[in-house]
C-alpha cells in the first residue's frame, strides 16, 4: 500500500469532522434581533477586511511565483530550485488563506451562539459552542495542511518542490499576523483608552464608537491572523523534516520523508478524539475542561508516534552531525527525539500559563504595582517579560540537546514535528479565546443580564490564557522549526560549518540580530499611527454627536472600522516585505553570499526567539493583570490602579498581539525563502 495516499485521506477526515461541528454550531438559534444585527455587523467588518488584505495577497503571491518561475529557469532546474516550485507556492498560500477564511467565517458565527447560549443553558452549553468554533478553525488548519501536502507529494514526488508550499504558507501568514495585528490593536487601543480611561464606560458599551470594530479585530487578528500563522508552523516543521529525511537519505524507499507526514496525520486523529473530552459542570473551571482535552490528546499522539517510528522507519540508519561524521540512530532514537519535542511544547506552554495567568504570581505583582501608578506597571510588565525567556530558552536548548543525541538532524526536525503534532487542539483552544471575546461583547451591547456576562467573562479569562500559551507554543516550534529549516540550507549550498571567524559571518549575525528589533519597531509604530488615529476619531464621536454619551444617538462604527482596515492594509506591506527581501539581497549580494546568509539566519533565531517570547508574555500579562483588577481585586473597575492597568494593557496589545507573535513566522519566513533560493546562491 503508498502509505502517502493516507496523509490526503487523514486531511479530508478533518476538514469533514470540522464541517460537522459547523453543522452542529448553526443548529444553535443566534439570539434576539438585537444580538443578530450585531453579530452580523462583526461578521461584515471582518470579511469585508478579508476581502482587501486578499486582493493585496493576490498580487504579492502572483509576482512571486512568476520570480521562483523565473529563477527555476535562470538555474536550470538544479538542486531545489524547479519552476514547478511555483505551484507549490500558490497551493500553500491558497491553502493558509482558505484556513483562515474558514476559521473566521465559524467564528463570526459562533460568538453571538455562544452569548445566546450562556443566556439560555449556561457554562457548558457556551463552553461547548465556543470550543466547536475553535475546533473548527483547528481541523481546517490541519486538514488543509495534511490535504494540501498530500496533494502535492503525490503529484511531483520531489521533496524539493514541496519547500515552495512552505514558502506560500509562511508569506501569507506575516501579512495575516501583521496586518490583523494592526487592524486589531488600533481598534483595541482606541477603544480602551478613549471609552474606559476617559470617558468612564464599560469595555464593551455600544455607545463606544471602536466597539464594533474592537470585536471585529478580534477576528481578523485572533483567528485569522493566528490561523494562518499556526498553519505555517504546523507545515513548516513538516517539510523541515521531509527535507532533512530526503537529504540525509533514511530508509531505501524515503521512509524518512513519509514519517512526519504520517506522525501529523496520527495528531488530526488524536486532536479529533481529544475534542470529545472537552465539556464542564455548571460552576466548573472552562481552563480545567480544556486540559482535560490536550492531555489527551497529547497522550494518544504520542501513542501514534510509536506506532509510526516502528512501523515505518528502519530499525536503524546512519547519517552525518553538524560537523560532517556519521553516527548509527535507531527508530527508537527517532520517537525519544519526536516526544522531547511534544514535551518541551507542553512545558513551555505551562511556563506561558504561569507568567501570564492572574492565578500566578507573576500577574498578581505587576496588578499590584498599578496602585502606584503607570509607570511601575510598565516596568514590571516589562521585567515580567524579560524574566519570562529564560526557562523557554533553557527548554528549547535541552530538547535540541535531547532531539539531537538521540536522532541527529533529523532527530532536531522530527521534535518540531512532534511539538505541533497537537496542533488540531491547540488551535482550537486559542481560536476559542477570541470568540468567547466577542461572545462577552455581544452580550454586553446586547443589554442581556449580568449573569450572562458574568458566565462570557470567565470563558473570556481562560481564553486570555489559552491564546497566550497558543503564542507561546508557536514561538516555541518556530525555534525548533527554523533550526531543520536551517540545517537544511547549509545542506543545500554546501555549507559544513558556520565559522563565526569568518566576517562575512559576523557581519549576517549583526544584521540578523538587529533585524527583529527592527521588525517590531516598524510594526509597533503602526499600531501606534493606526490607534492616534482612532483615538480622534473616537473622541471626535464624543464631542460632536449629540446624545451619545446618554445612549440617545448611535455612533458610527463603520468610520472607526474604516480607520482600522486602512491602517492595516497599509502599514503590513513593508515590514512583509523585508523579510521576503533581505535573505535574497544578502544570498545574491558579491561579497557576502551564502555564508553571510547563514549567519543572518542565525542571528536572527536567537534574537527573534528571545523579542518574541518577551513582547508575548508580557502583553499577556498586562492584559491579564488589567482583568485582574476587574474582577475587584486593588480597587476594582474604576480606581486609580485600573486607570493604570487599563494603560498597561494598551501597551501591552501590540506586544502581545501584533509584534510578538509576528517574529515566529519572520524567523521561518526568512529561513525557508532561503531555502527556496538557495540555488541561486551556490
Amino acid at each position: 500500500m503508498n502509505l502517502y495516499i493516507l496523509v490526503p485521506i487523514i486531511g479530508c477526515l478533518a476538514l469533514v469532522f470540522a464541517y460537522l461541528l459547523t453543522v452542529r454550531i448553526n443548529k444553535v438559534k443566534p439570539g434576539n434581533s438585537l444580538m443578530e444585527e450585531i453579530a452580523n455587523a462583526i461578521n461584515d467588518g471582518a470579511m469585508a477586511f478579508l476581502r482587501r488584505q486578499y486582493k493585496t495577497l493576490i498580487i504579492f503571491v502572483l509576482c512571486l511565483m512568476a520570480v521562483i518561475c523565473v529563477a527555476g529557469i535562470l538555474t536550470n532546474g538544479e538542486d531545489s530550485m524547479l519552476p514547478a516550485t511555483a505551484i507549490s507556492f500558490a497551493a500553500g498560500a491558497f491553502c493558509s488563506i482558505l484556513a483562515g477564511n474558514i476559521g473566521m467565517r465559524v467564528a463570526t458565527r459562533a460568538n453571538v451562539r455562544t452569548a445566546t447560549a450562556a443566556w439560555q443553558n449556561g457554562l457548558n452549553k457556551a463552553l461547548g459552542i465556543a470550543f466547536s468554533g475553535g475546533a473548527v478553525m483547528g481541523m481546517s488548519v490541519v486538514g488543509l495542511g495534511l490535504l494540501g501536502l498530500g496533494i502535492i507529494v503525490l503529484i511531483f514526488d520531489n521533496p524539493a518542490i514541496i519547500n515552495g508550499f512552505a514558502l506560500g504558507a509562511s508569506s501569507v501568514a506575516l501579512f495575516g499576523r501583521v496586518g490583523g495585528g494592526i487592524y486589531t490593536k488600533a481598534a483595541d487601543v482606541g477603544a480602551d483608552l478613549v471609552g474606559k480611561v476617559e470617558a468612564g464606560i464599560p469595555e464593551d458599551d455600544p455607545r463606544n464608537p471602536a466597539v464594533i470594530a474592537d470585536n471585529v479585530g478580534d477576528n481578523v487578528g485572533d483567528v485569522a491572523g493566528m490561523g494562518s500563522d499556526l498553519f505555517e508552523s504546523y507545515v513548516g516543521s513538516i517539510i523541515a523534516a521531509m527535507a532533512l529525511g530526503a537529504a540525509i537519505g533514511i530508509g531505501a524507499k524515503g521512509e524518512g520523508i513519509i514519517a512526519p507526514l504520517l506522525i501529523a496525520a496520527g495528531g488530526i486523529i488524536a486532536s479529533i478524539i481529544g475534542s470529545f473530552f472537552v465539556s464542564a459542570k455548571e460552576g466548573g473551571n472552562p481552563q480545567k475542561s480544556l486540559n482535560n482535552g490536550t492531555l489527551v490528546t497529547s497522550i494518544l499522539a504520542v501513542i501514534f508516534t510509536f506506532i509510526v517510528t516502528k512501523l515505518v522507519l528502519p530499525a536503524t540508519f546512519t547519517t552525518g552531525n553538524l560537523l560532517g561524521s556519521t553516527k548509527t540512530f535507531s527508530s527508537t532514537g527517532v520517537f525519544l527525539a519526536t516526544v522531547a519535542g511534544l514535551a518541551v511544547g507542553f512545558a513551555i506552554g505551562k511556563i506561558t500559563e504561569y507568567y501570564t495567568s492572574a492565578d500566578y504570581k507573576p500577574v498578581k505583582r505587576i496588578a499590584a504595582s498599578c496602585e502606584t501608578g503607570v509607570a511601575t506597571n510598565i516596568i514590571n510588565g516589562i521585567a515580567t517579560g524579560m524574566g519570562s525567556t529564560a526557562i523557554p530558552i533553557i527548554l528549547i536548548a535541552s530538547g535540541i540537546f535531547a532531539s539531537y543525541y538521540f536522532a541527529g538532524l533529523y532527530g532536531i526536525a522530527m521534535a518540531a514535528v512532534g511539538m505541533l503534532s497537537t496542533t488540531g487542539m491547540v488551535v482550537a483552544v486559542d481560536a476559542y479565546g477570541p470568540i468567547s471575546d466577542n461572545a462577552g461583547g455581544i452580550a454586553e451591547m446586547s443589554h442581556l443580564p449580568k449573569e450572562v456576562r458574568k458566565i462570557t467573562d470567565s470563558l473570556d479569562a481562560v481564553g486570555n490564557t489559552t491564546a497566550a500559551i497558543g503564542k507561546g507554543f508557536a514561538i516555541g516550534s518556530a525555534a525548533l522549526t527554523a533550526l531543520a529549516l536551517f540545517s537544511a540550507y547549509t545542506k543545500a549550498v554546501g555549507i559544513e560549518i558556520i565559522n563565526i571567524l569568518d566576517p562575512k559571518v559576523v557581519i549576517g549575525l549583526f544584521v540578523g540580530g538587529m533585524l527583529p528589533f527592527l521588525f517590531s519597531s516598524m510594526t509597533m509604530q503602526s499600531v501606534g499611527k493606526a490607534a492616534g488615529f482612532m483615538i480622534e476619531e473616537v473622541r471626535r464621536q464624543f464631542r460632536e454627536i449629540p446624545g451619545l454619551m446618554k445612549g440617545e444617538a448611535k455612533p458610527d462604527y463603520a468610520k472607526c472600522v474604516d480607520i482600522s482596515a486602512k491602517a492595516a492594509l497599509k502599514e503590513m506591506v513593508i515590514p512583509s516585505l523585508m523579510a521576503v527581501l533581505v535573505p535574497i539581497f544578502v544570498g545574491l549580494c558579491p561579497g557576502l553570499g551564502k555564508e553571510c546568509l547563514g549567519g543572518l539566519l542565525a542571528g536572527t533565531l536567537v534574537t527573534g526567539f528571545l523579542l518574541a517570547i518577551f513582547m508575548a508574555n508580557s502583553g499577556g500579562a498586562w492584559d491579564n493583570a488589567k482583568k485582574y483588577i476587574e474582577d475587584g481585586s486593588h480597587g476594582g473597575k474604576g480606581s486609580e490602579a485600573h486607570a493604570a492597568a487599563v494603560n498597561g494593557d494598551t501597551v501591552g496589545d501590540p506586544f502581545k498581539d501584533t509584534s510578538g507573535p509576528s517574529l515566529n513566522i519572520l524567523i521561518k519566513l526568512m529561513t525557508i525563502i532561503s531555502l527556496v533560493f538557495a540555488p541561486l546562491f551556490m
